[in-house]
């Protein structure tokens, strides 16, 4: 499945300073691609180093909005939303330094 996803607010940092990944996610023969399979695909194929900064257990830590096609994941479902072909997910951090 095409995706793309974008890292922003420091996020880039974990996934060698790209911004934009166009991804292509396997998933099973006739199953749907969620959220959770997602962000441990992540993990696994994009994030370089310092995960914790972005996983917490088997979600994004607090202070990461997620933005799928634009739309808080908070009002589709979280873990639990459903991607299709071409969706588009953001990873914001709103959490910085002084």
């Amino acid at each position: 499945m095409q995706l793309t996803l974008e890292f922003g607010g420091g996020l880039e940092l974990l996934c060698d300073s790209v911004k934009v990944h166009n991804v292509n996610v396997d998933q099973g023969a006739g199953e749907k691609l969620t959220m959770k399979n997602l962000l441990a695909w992540v993990c696994t194929n994009l994030i370089k180093e310092r995960p914790e900064m972005f996983m917490k257990e088997d979600t994004v830590r607090p202070g990461v909005l997620v933005l799928v096609n634009d739309c808080d994941w908070e009002l589709s479902g979280q873990l639990d939303t459903t991607l299709e072909e071409k969706d588009s997910v953001v990873f914001i951090s709103t959490l910085h330094g002084g």
